[in-house]
């Protein structure tokens, strides 16, 4: 099965792209975790005056995709470099 997904044109082509797009924007995916993180912030801001389950699920997930886009961006932004 894994031998099937290594030898995939499709996830070849996909991560040549996004390996070029991250090298010519590397701080983008830190910027996209700060957005995400200020959303999640926003949207707790918002909870409380609510008081929604979704809205709380919805922070969680903002918050913590946030940090880990932010994490990786800033792991990467490294190796990508010129």
């Amino acid at each position: 099965m894994l031998k099937n997904l290594d030898s995939s044109k499709l996830l070849i082509r996909f991560l040549e792209r996004l390996s070029t797009l991250l090298a010519r924007r590397r701080g983008l995916p830190a910027v996209v975790g700060i957005v995400l993180i200020v959303l999640g912030f926003l949207l707790e801001l918002a909870n409380v005056g609510i008081g929604s389950s979704i809205l709380e699920i919805l922070h969680i997930v903002l918050r913590n995709g946030g940090v880990l886009v932010a994490l990786i961006g800033v792991l990467l932004a490294e190796p990508l470099g010129q």
